[in-house]
């Protein structure tokens, strides 16, 4: 009797334990086949999400370092925009360029990495510290 299992798994460390059980369990009865890493849809644009307000900290943290310089404080955003995003690395879909059996786990792990940027655009209000003096008298 021979059968075939496919499992989809979104932990890599629960992966390696199911495929050392099964292995430790059923011996050479069981054949583990290298794993295929690849992204969902949704995934990809939980990635997006993540990097476009990773974006917005560090603008918001660059422009108050340049209002303490200049001896102002930050106030409130009045705009952002998203300018650009890009995107590269990663398999959406279930095709490899190079042959998936003469790739290391190593090598599959790194071609199905995902990478993301972000430019983003922001105006903020700019407070000048002596209101902030006078708010206290």
């Amino acid at each position: 009797v021979h059968s075939q299992v496919c499992i989809v798994f979104s932990d890599f460390g629960k992966m390696q334990n199911v495929c050392n059980l099964l292995i430790e369990k059923l011996g050479t009865s069981v054949t583990v086949s290298p794993p295929h890493f690849y992204h969902t849809p949704e995934a990809i644009d939980t990635l997006r999400c993540q990097v476009c307000v990773a974006a917005v900290g560090n603008t918001r943290q660059k422009a108050q370092e340049v209002c303490r310089l200049f001896g102002q404080s930050l106030g409130k955003p009045l705009l952002i925009r998203e300018e650009e995003t890009k995107e590269w690395g990663g398999h959406i879909d279930s095709h490899l360029s190079s042959s998936p059996d003469s790739m290391t786990l190593q090598e599959r792990i790194q071609n199905a990495t995902a990478y993301a940027s972000c430019r983003v655009f922001a105006v903020f209000e700019i407070k000048g510290k002596e209101n902030r003096r006078n708010k206290f008298l």
